[in-house]
């Protein structure tokens, strides 16, 4: 193993998706991070499966969607079964048409995720120190002191700020003292991942609702591979249970015998629902499972740890690199906690559904659950509403005082993540897209409607000479070409806009005029530069 460093700006405890992508975005900004993990390695097991849209929108701005695409396969969405008779087609591609590059659910198991990850790090010369666990945390007023073991031997390293991403029994949230509230499910659950000899002819999840319980077969990137989820029947012991004891229980939910020719992976769990009091205490931060766990309902989990870092890392990074005022960090908590108690209160309510074996339950779901997905699926505004939210492209922070609503418009707000848009870029003659505009570290000012190039002039002058780097700025006259992008943004003829993109692509300022005091002020006053 390499010698560990006695010194680092930041310790990122845990080396999965979180805290991987936490480095990753950390280096985007020029700070290396010292990142450790008490694993041997990275992960053999698949794990989490599903990468939502709103995560493919974060590896694209950091340059390794291809990888994840072409490794993954999407689902178009799931077949619903109740006592073993199709009910109902939930696709997702017209649901989320328009909304974002990628209209689907990409089924690229965790362990590739956390290669793509690594490999960005490798790129970046940055190691992971494995087989390394941390002991001991001592808060100081400029810092911390932590104190590692490898192989047996101690070590202590200074850091000036640390983030656990160790997972749901985080010795970071313990070292803090931060509370861990929630429950466990009662249902015991097996997972599996298989092989058919005769897989499903499409790209759909199917889940089986049956009165002794339920199975979910999603989707895996090899041919006629599957992961199995399933509730452990209350008359098998969980000691020493293989695939071959579950069988007959599988059959039964699915209502139709299954050859399956593989088992790669067979487990068996309880199911958490918990989150910590808080996410930062002092120097310290929790994010991923670390700061919530929760059920599997809607591949929701890794996807949550992946923002959860892409939220802090900018803010983090701006205050080390001096750019930002370190009180800007307490908007971490304040835009995460909201979004993971919610997705706590949604999972929840979800699953408890799902698993209930109740008589009413079993009632409602037989009776009532297939007219309702019937009507409700039917619904174009209902079908884009849910992928938004499966998506996570729905997730805003309007409510978070690092933004600023100057405008009259109400469909688009401060807060709102910056929506995908096509884009003709008058200076390069090419279509490109607005996400694209907002690719690169840092803000981005983008100005809608006809100003005087002197006054373009000006703007561009302001930002090198005030925030020289990490600052992008882009200008879009009214054409036909983007008239979507100004239909958006509600800015009718003669009017316009400046907005200011945050670096996680979520919108922090919109006014109706463009007015460099006004720009300045917000991103002094509201968005804490120096």
């Amino acid at each position: 193993m390499l010698a560990l460093p006695s010194e680092t700006k930041v310790l990122i405890v845990g080396a999965g998706p979180s805290g991987l992508m936490m480095a990753a975005q950390l280096l985007r900004y020029g700070i290396q991070p010292l990142i450790i993990d008490g694993k041997q390695g990275p992960t053999n097991h698949s794990k989490a499966l599903a990468v939502q849209a709103r995560s493919l929108e974060i590896y694209r701005q950091m340059g390794i969607v291809e990888g994840a695409l072409t490794d993954g396969k999407p689902a178009e969405g799931a077949e619903v079964n109740l006592q073993g008779k199709h009910t109902a087609d939930l696709l997702l591609g017209k649901a989320g048409e328009g909304g974002t590059k990628y209209p689907y659910i990409l089924m690229y198991p965790q362990n590739k995720n956390e290669r793509l990850l690594l490999d960005f790090l490798t790129l970046k010369c940055c190691t992971v120190y494995w087989n390394t666990t941390l002991t001991e945390i001592k808060q100081l007023k400029n810092g911390a002191q932590a104190q590692l073991q490898n192989n047996g031997n101690n070590y202590q390293v200074n850091c000036e700020w640390i983030i656990g991403a160790d997972g749901a029994h985080s010795v970071v949230r313990k070292q803090l003292g931060i509370a861990f509230v929630g429950d466990t499910y009662q249902h015991k659950f097996y997972l599996a991942d298989i092989k058919l000899d005769k897989g499903f002819d499409d790209n759909l999840v199917h889940l089986f609702m049956a009165k002794r319980g339920f199975a979910g077969f999603f989707l895996m990137p090899e041919n006629s591979s599957y992961r199995i989820v399933g509730n452990l029947p209350p008359d098998i012991s969980e000691e020493e249970v293989q695939l071959s004891d579950v069988m007959p229980h599988l059959r039964s939910i699915v209502g139709s015998d299954l050859a399956i020719t593989n088992v790669n992976w067979f487990t068996v769990y309880k199911l958490h629902h918990r989150m910590a009091e808080k996410f930062n205490d002092q120097r310290c931060f929790l994010i991923g499972d670390a700061a919530h766990i929760h059920s599997p309902v809607g591949g929701q989990g890794m996807n949550t740890g992946l923002q959860d870092a892409y939220n802090l890392a900018w803010k983090l990074a701006g205050v080390i690199n001096g750019q930002l005022m370190p009180v800007v960090l307490n908007s971490y908590g304040a835009e995460r906690i909201p979004v993971a108690k919610d997705l706590l209160n949604s999972t929840d309510k979800v699953f408890n559904i799902v698993i209930s074996q109740s008589w009413l339950s079993n009632t409602l779901k037989q009776f009532v659950l297939p007219i309702a997905l019937k009507f409700l699926w039917g619904k174009k505004q209902f079908r884009k509403r849910f992928f938004k939210r499966v998506s996570q492209i729905g997730i805003n922070y309007r409510e978070s005082n690092i933004n600023l609503h100057l405008s009259a418009g109400t469909v688009i707000k401060a807060g709102d993540r910056m929506p995908y848009l096509p884009v003709y870029d008058e200076k390069k003659q090419q279509y490109t897209d607005i996400h694209t505009w907002c690719s690169k570290p840092g803000f981005t000012l983008i100005t809608l409607g006809d100003v005087k190039e002197g006054y373009l002039f000006t703007l561009a002058k302001w930002i090198t000479q005030n925030y020289p780097t990490d600052f992008n700025f882009f200008h879009m006259p009214r054409s036909e070409k983007n008239a979507i992008v100004f239909d958006t943004f509600e800015v009718r003829a003669g009017e316009r806009r400046a907005i200011i993109v945050r670096p996680d692509m979520h919108i922090g300022y919109i006014n109706d005029i463009i007015d460099i005091e006004l720009m300045n002020n917000y991103l002094h006053q509201i968005a804490k530069f120096v």
